[in-house]
């Protein structure tokens, strides 16, 4: 009974992977860069959820090439954004719904990170740094005084 159940949200993962792979595809084809921005950040959050499935149905390589997605996608929303060339304090928006949906991805990761067993931590902690580094990115040009 218990290993149908695993193959069942193996085999639910592995469906769920090629959607989310398909939005990636999706997100890179938007032409609009602040759109694009958002369908990779909601692309991440999916991956992260299918990663975290995957793992506990004890498909590690297929949570561990989610986990990469989750990285591809944040960067790609971040590239997206920078590529505008839109001040974030005068045209908030975009940038703050990244901005918010990074923070849910990190506290996400924090609690996954407690249901990995230790050896299998050293991806997630890398794709959290990268995470973090575009999280405080963002934040930073949210929040930045006046250009003198």
């Amino acid at each position: 009974m218990r290993s149908i159940l695993a193959l069942a949200l193996v085999a639910a993962a592995a469906t769920g992977a090629c959607a989310a792979s398909a939005g990636l595809d999706a997100a890179r084809a938007e032409p609009n860069l602040e759109k694009r921005s958002d369908l990779a950040m909601s692309n991440a959050v999916a991956a992260l959820k299918y990663a975290r499935d995957a793992y506990r149905a004890g498909d590690s390589q297929m949570a561990m090439s989610k986990l990469e997605e989750v990285q591809e996608s944040v960067e790609l929303g971040y590239d997206a954004l920078t590529k505008t060339g839109k001040d974030p304090r005068k045209s908030p928006k975009w940038f703050k719904r990244a901005e918010i949906t990074t923070r849910d991805l990190l506290r996400s990761m924090d609690s996954f990170e407690h249901e990995m067993s230790f050896g299998d931590r050293g991806l997630l902690e890398k794709v959290r740094e990268q995470v973090q580094q575009i999280h405080d990115n963002l934040l930073t040009g949210l929040m930045e005084g006046k250009h003198k």
